[in-house]
């Protein structure tokens, strides 16, 4: 049997094994990377990828595309022989992204409260008098009851945010939808000396959308997220280390 006096100890050398071993395989990979910087990752199936979940949304009736009998030009098509633009599993498209967002924000919130009540115990089916006895230096009839509370908050915010994105990179069509929309994702990777900024885009389209050149713009994505980043040297310096970040979560002060 542990005694209940060791278990918050073991508790916290459990909790500081486990963040070790995190740092430590941090460590390692990054002892790896010295000289040569990080390492650019394997060309993978998109949908092999851990966090990979096929997207379900609502839909609705499938409905049949007719061909029209006696005509050259097939439903939606925009080439006469062909139309070059992604629609199958695994064919590729151009994303372009051109993200110019802006936002400043300002608020200052100020609140000031003094409530102040009193109440006398005058007569009290004759207690009264009985309380004085008990407490003749406590009980005063004429303020029996006293209550007082005050509150002062005053509150100040200010953001100021800035955001520019502009990258086109290829990405791969994953999924059909029931209702004919496509499901792509797209990711990339470019090393610089010894920093590496990784570009991730990915979301629901219409085929409609695309256009001629087979390019679609970021405003015509549905649900679409983007992840803007980068690993190395610099990276590293621009964030505090791990000690510090579990301090910040844990200290209450």
């Amino acid at each position: 049997m542990i005694p209940q006096s060791s278990k918050p100890l073991r508790r916290t050398a459990i909790i500081f094994v486990a963040l070790f071993a995190l740092s430590a395989c941090n460590v390692l990979t990054r002892l790896s990377e010295v000289g040569d910087g990080p390492k650019v990752s394997e060309i993978a199936n998109p949908i092999k990828r851990p966090q990979y979940r096929p997207v379900s949304m609502p839909m609705p009736a499938p409905q049949e595309i007719s061909n029209k009998a006696n005509s050259l030009w097939r439903p939606g098509a925009r080439a006469f022989f062909r139309d070059q633009r992604a629609n199958e599993v695994g064919d590729i498209l151009t994303v372009k992204l051109s993200i110019s967002d802006s936002a400043a924000l300002d608020n200052k919130t100020t609140r000031e409260r003094d409530d102040k009540e009193d109440g006398d115990l005058s007569n009290l089916f004759g207690l009264e008098g009985e309380y004085t006895k008990l407490l003749p230096q406590a009980i005063a009839a004429a303020t029996t009851v006293s209550l007082g509370t005050k509150h002062e908050t005053t509150g100040d915010g200010d953001i100021a945010r800035s955001e520019t994105i502009t990258v086109s990179l290829a990405a791969i069509v994953t999924q059909i939808l029931p209702n004919g929309n496509l499901v792509v994702f797209g990711r990339q990777e470019i090393k610089v000396n010894a920093e590496l900024r990784e570009v991730m885009v990915t979301g629901v389209i219409r085929p409609e959308d695309v256009d001629y050149t087979n390019a679609i713009s970021h405003e015509k994505i549905a649900e679409m997220r983007v992840a803007y980043g980068g690993r190395g040297t610099l990276s590293d310096l621009q964030q505090p280390r791990y000690g510090t970040q579990l301090i910040d979560i844990i200290f209450p002060f």
